[in-house]
């Protein structure tokens, strides 16, 4: 068991942490009906390729109207996170899916805000959110959330980063929003070397301001690379329940954790879209340890490689590095 181990999550879509009952509570209290052909006979959200998982992520989305409903869903995430060892959790948000739903950039900040302050108050985990554009969206959309990650500054956004499908732009395309940005002081991340290549990780290292990718486990079809990635330090937040799921390796066998580790990589441990995977950031610690065979002294390594790469600030770094 991995409960007592601290945990910190650096890669989690904050509407991919919405449960299928929370989903179906939320749109009752919205008056809207479930969207049709989403959750299956056995309770679980049903997709079948990437592109199927990008649509459900959508309409799951879409049963969000109010600021409470997005306190509800960091407060549950966050408290649930909490129970299986969690001390610090990173929230990806989205403003192009509060937007769609009509809830205003701020609108969203501040409520989820509430729902870490709820869920810090009541056991002590710590919340933060990272702003994301959406890649398949375009570098026009992309540099209007920029924009209002820099006009509208929030105490509890730490970074910005992009998902969204890798098959669609380039790099470079969005250079101008990350730049935007980045020129703030808040550090970037991104998503790369999942679906695409290990090329496509080396492309937003040459094009973008980032510290960290997200996922980043194709890297390990070059090991010359690697070695780039561990002279600058950069940080891969590894979502192994995620790339199971999406097919990208067929077991734990073949996945690169171990093989990341060993080549020197710094490594963290995230669940990505906990209740499409059917995962938890306690599930990918116990997993870690389970199939991939990782001890005690592993995990707690890979905590402490996630908070020295959290985008959080000095002080709040301090009150994590002591609960270790």
């Amino acid at each position: 068991m991995t409960t007592h181990i601290p945990k910190v999550e650096l890669h989690c879509h904050f509407e991919g942490t919405i449960s299928p009952d929370l989903m179906k509570r939320l749109a009752a209290r919205n008056k809207m009906p479930v969207p049709e052909n989403l959750i299956g006979s056995d309770g679980t959200y049903h997709w079948n390729t990437f592109i199927e998982f990008l649509g459900a992520y959508d309409r799951v989305s879409s049963v969000l109207k109010t600021k409470q409903d997005y306190r509800d869903i960091a407060y549950e995430y966050l408290i649930k996170s909490a129970s299986e060892g969690c001390i610090y959790s990173e929230l990806f948000t989205s403003p192009d899916h509060s937007a769609f739903v009509g809830i205003g950039y701020d609108e969203m900040n501040e409520g989820i805000a509430q729902g870490i302050d709820d869920a810090e108050k009541e056991c002590g985990i710590i919340g933060r959110m990272i702003a994301t554009c959406i890649r398949h969206l375009g570098p026009e959309a992309a540099l209007r959330v920029a924009q209002l990650v820099v006009d509208y500054p929030h105490k509890y956004v730490v970074g910005f980063g992009m998902g969204g499908d890798e098959g669609q732009y380039e790099p470079h395309d969005f250079a101008p929003a990350f730049d935007l940005v980045f020129a703030t002081g808040l550090p970037c991340t991104v998503h790369a070397g999942e679906v695409g290549g290990w090329q496509s990780v080396e492309d937003a290292l040459d094009a973008l301001p980032v510290t960290r990718i997200g996922h980043g486990v194709r890297s390990i079809e070059n090991l010359e690379f690697l070695k780039r990635l561990k002279q600058e330090k950069i940080v891969l937040e590894v979502c192994p329940t995620s790339n199971l799921a999406l097919g990208l390796y067929k077991n734990a066998e073949q996945h690169p954790l171990c093989a990341l580790i060993e080549a020197g990589c710094k490594v963290t441990l995230s669940s990505d879209d906990p209740p499409f995977f059917h995962t938890s950031i306690g599930a990918e610690y116990a997993r870690a340890q389970a199939e991939f065979g990782l001890d005690n002294a592993a995990l707690l390594q890979l905590t402490r490689n996630a908070i020295d790469a959290a985008f959080v600030d000095v002080e709040t770094k301090t009150k994590l590095w002591a609960q270790l």
